[in-house]
């Protein structure tokens, strides 16, 4: 079984100082690099949104930031403008080590929004990470990242829902926990078959 580490949108951009920073997201950095060279391939994921992205608050006159909207794909949060393409934001942490295997870059479609490295928030639209895998041979991915209860989550369960052993190590992973998003992402990654380890 080959057994890939994947690491989601460990980006400045989300981490303190970021334009969405997520507490703590810095103290993974560390953990995750020690991580890495015990794995047969190791991917990064990195949020690219293109300037005036459809996800953005900025985007719609009439909303707020972390307010809802009903997109053609369904309920959509508006998120702060963040890692919009070639910015220093949309980067990786500097001390991330990025001599992976394999970057997919994702959410760089203007329309829509992508939280998983499977797939964009259609749940339809394909970003090739699959194909990757099969190809190599790997059956087996651990988790770690920006943001457990988002991007981590939803890359987790699509993982699982398409035939992955999937584990997710909280302890190099932060969430944002928007009004009990955590609890309930934990709960639907163990739901649809997610080890949740530490």
């Amino acid at each position: 079984m080959t057994h890939a580490l994947l690491v989601i949108d460990v980006q400045n951009d989300f981490c303190p100082g970021g334009a969405l920073a997520v507490a703590g997201g810095d103290q993974i950095v560390a953990p995750i690099n020690a991580m890495m060279g015990r794995f047969d391939a190791v991917i990064l994921t990195q949020d690219w949104h293109p300037a005036g992205h459809s996800s953005f608050a900025s985007s719609h006159p009439d909303k707020a930031p972390f307010e809802m909207t009903e997109m053609p794909y369904g309920p959509q949060v508006l998120w702060p403008d963040h890692c919009v393409q070639g910015t220093d934001g949309a980067g990786f942490h500097p001390d991330l080590r990025t001599d992976g295997d394999l970057i997919i870059r994702k959410g760089f479609r203007s329309a829509i929004d992508s939280y998983s490295a499977f797939f964009e928030n259609d749940r339809a639209t394909p970003t090739g990470l699959k194909g990757y895998l099969d190809t190599r041979g790997i059956s087996k991915l651990t988790l770690v990242g920006l943001a457990t209860d988002f991007c981590v989550h939803y890359s987790a369960v699509d993982a699982a829902k398409l035939g992955f052993d999937v584990t997710v190590v909280q302890s190099a992973c932060r969430a944002i926990d928007m009004e009990g998003s955590l609890a309930a992402a934990q709960q639907a990654m163990q739901a649809a078959g997610v080890t949740l380890a530490d």
